[in-house]
């Protein structure tokens, strides 16, 4: 895996820099200003560089003074000062309604969810409140300077209360935007463009990458687009997109496709909500199938919402029913954990039977 997870890396990477304003532009950069670093280290970078050029930026959530249960914001209060980098109260529904206030004000609040199991009580502020905040002002008011950062998915050994996939539930509010990351290089990017985004952003971060994924991330400030899916493997018998972890599992298939003489097109969404729908209906109208894979429970997961688009769009040229490989419709397990993953042998198998419907 995490061989696969290394060959996201480019030789040459394009920069998105910009302030905090609405306005980017693109500039080159060179892997020789880039340094080999792990996702959390990626995100811990992140973090730096927005409160750094920013005096409006504030870090907090449980536990995070100290570095958080993941190490990702180590340094910050040290560097910043405990008045801009802060421990909250174990209350994730105060942690959303007090981000939510503050960025209000104008500032930029980076509040931490420790699991993405435990956003629920954060529920009604940011579907209720952050969501609606622009909309039912008139555009008078807004608090677009929010960022909501959260650890998702599984890890090995977490059970069913830190495994989690809770991002369709986002999805479904208009108003919010969700991003999820597939490597070191691509959180830190769209960590500053959803920081910088003049919408509120739930980004969730895949922790079983925390520390396995290593790719050379650029040692400056830059940013990725948001609501842009990057096709990562170019191919011409089927479309598979995935998102955060599932893309290292979803690269292993198509190899092992490939093996077989099956020729895979490979889709990071990124943005999960707006979904680059364009993107993927042109992959889609060229190999003429498609299957989507994520980790989170098959029925009612994003999945279905690509799968309906899809299908929409691209009716009259597809050879094949949508195929989706997911977690299944349980609680998390956790000894049964390995039969509740979408593994590369289910998408493999997936693969080929929709290649030869």
């Amino acid at each position: 895996m995490a061989m696969a997870l290394r060959k996201f890396g480019k030789d040459g990477i394009s920069i998105w820099r910009r302030g905090f304003s609405t306005t980017a532009g693109l500039e080159s950069s060179s892997s020789k200003d880039a340094t080999p670093v792990n996702l959390f280290t990626a995100i811990n970078q992140a973090l730096h560089i927005a409160l750094d050029s920013d005096p409006r930026s504030y870090v907090f959530g449980e536990d995070v003074s100290f570095g958080g249960v993941f190490r990702c914001t180590t340094g910050l209060a040290e560097r910043f000062g405990r008045q801009r980098v802060f421990n909250t109260p174990l209350c994730e529904q105060g942690i959303a309604g007090f981000a939510i206030g503050l960025a209000a004000l104008g500032n930029r609040a980076i509040a931490e969810i420790q699991f993405a199991d435990y956003i629920f009580p954060a529920f009604d502020q940011l579907v209720n409140e952050a969501a609606k905040f622009r909309y039912r002002s008139g555009n008078e008011f807004n608090c677009g300077g929010l960022t909501i950062r959260s650890p998702y998915g599984a890890v090995g050994h977490g059970g069913h209360y830190h495994s989690q996939s809770p991002e369709a539930f986002f999805c479904h509010v208009p108003g919010l935007k969700v991003v999820i990351p597939r490597s070191p290089y691509q959180a830190k990017g769209l960590l500053l463009a959803s920081i910088r985004d003049p919408n509120p952003v739930v980004f969730f971060e895949p922790k079983w990458l925390y520390r396995l994924a290593v790719e050379e991330v650029p040692d400056a400030d830059y940013m990725l687009p948001l609501s842009q899916a990057e096709v990562i493997r170019e191919g011409k018998d089927i479309t598979l997109v995935g998102w955060g972890a599932q893309l290292s599992i979803l690269e292993q298939a198509c190899e092992d496709a490939e093996k077989e003489g099956i020729s895979c097109e490979l889709i990071d969404l990124r943005t999960l909500i707006p979904w680059d729908k364009e993107t993927v209906e042109a992959s889609v109208s060229k190999t003429g199938r498609l299957l989507v894979s994520h980790e989170a429970p098959v029925t009612g997961g994003f999945g279905a919402e690509i799968s309906a688009s899809i299908i929409e769009r691209c009716f009259l040229r597809l050879e094949a029913p949508v195929a989706r490989v997911c977690g299944l419709d349980t609680p998390f397990p956790l000894v049964y954990e390995p039969f509740y993953m979408p593994t590369k042998n289910k998408i493999l198998d997936a693969i080929k039977s929709t290649v030869n419907y």
